[in-house]
């Protein structure tokens, strides 16, 4: 299973990487709402853990254009 974790603290999301990692998962990180969308178009993750506040485009924003229907 592929996860996203979009996260701007690098501890944090070091750490939640190093840790699914260690659970077998395949592990993207983006530090930035604009990353993390760039990531999740090119890459499909099965899972996305978002941070609400990011620079960029907020956690919130990244989820409405995921979920927005494709023309």
């Amino acid at each position: 299973m592929k996860v996203l974790i979009a996260e701007d603290d690098t501890l944090t999301r070091e750490g939640l990487a190093e840790i699914l990692e260690t659970e077998g998962y395949e592990v993207l990180q983006a530090p930035d709402g604009l990353a993390a969308l760039a990531t999740f178009q090119d890459q499909n993750p099965d899972f996305i853990c978002l941070d609400v506040m990011m620079p960029g485009l907020d956690g919130y924003e990244v989820c409405r254009k995921i979920r927005a229907p494709t023309e």
